[in-house]
């Protein structure tokens, strides 16, 4: 039995195709909420519609409308907001992203644009082509989707690392300036089990081995080692720790859409196995 405390709320998820986006649909969804999916491209066209289709089947009195928009480009925000037909938008989660590792040297402006304009400029055109369609009581959500990268300066991450910091910053600025409309909060993800994760270069993994044998909870414990096969296991010991999983991620955003967490705006909330906590 679903839990109907979002009941009658409308929530935009970006990049909700698959990963850490699927995921936070589906947390919402439980919750009662009826979700605008958005993918930037007909490649992720058949993966949101699945989303949807899944969406649909579980929660029938729910509207769950897949569209199309890039959010790297100038139009694409826009077209996602008129997508909503002028009702109210109780929940933006800013979740779509890119990511790129390359070595100082190497950082070329295509690498640069293409991040800062979908990890950065994108979610800030979507929330300004939002305003007029949210609430007027505080009880509007807006949850931004960082990365522990933002913090952490792992090597490789001049530009991915500099988007996140960026959107935290950007964060912080919205909770003050949307106080009587929204509660504006991001979380930071450590290495999760998605598909970006999974395309990360060898070299990257192995510099941030030490972190993953340092984070609690990506430390796998004796019970949990006799549940693992054997490749993943030999997986888990090479890379030093376990990924997170999508789900961990969406509980933590899905609990700060809640109506109880009004008291909570302008944070950067933990959802890296206490990766973050190493610095302090």
């Amino acid at each position: 039995m679903s839990n109907q405390i979002l009941k009658d709320k409308l929530a935009i998820v970006t990049g909700a195709s698959r990963g850490i986006g699927e995921a936070i649909a589906h947390n919402l969804a439980s919750k009662g909420c009826s979700i605008i999916l958005n993918h930037s491209s007909p490649r992720s066209s058949s993966a949101c519609s699945s989303v949807q289709a899944s969406l649909s089947s579980q929660y029938p009195s729910q509207t769950f409308l897949v569209v199309q928009a890039d959010l790297g480009t100038l139009d694409g925000p826009l077209q996602l907001v008129a997508a909503c037909g002028g009702k109210q938008i109780d929940i933006i989660i800013n979740n779509s992203g890119v990511s790129g590792n390359e070595f100082l040297p190497s950082v070329t402006m295509a690498q640069f644009e293409r991040q800062y304009n979908i990890n950065v400029r994108g979610p800030l055109l979507l929330i300004q082509a939002a305003l007029e369609l949210l609430p007027n009581d505080r009880s509007g959500r807006i949850i931004n989707l960082s990365s522990i990268s933002s913090s952490m300066g792992f090597i490789g991450q001049s530009v991915y690392g500099g988007t996140k910091a960026a959107l935290e910053a950007m964060t912080r600025t919205w909770a003050r300036e949307l106080a009587d409309r929204a509660t504006v909060n991001a979380v930071n993800p450590g290495p999760i089990d998605t598909r970006m994760y999974q395309g990360t270069e060898d070299w990257f993994k192995e510099h941030i081995r030490p972190a993953m044998e340092m984070t609690p909870v990506l430390r796998v414990t004796d019970g949990e080692k006799g549940a693992l096969d054997r490749e993943i296991s030999e997986e888990v010991q090479k890379a030093g720790g376990r990924r997170g999983l999508p789900e961990e991620v969406a509980g933590v955003v899905g609990s700060l859409c809640l109506p109880e967490m009004g008291f909570c705006t302008g944070q950067v909330v933990c959802a890296n196995g206490g990766m973050r906590f190493q610095l302090g």
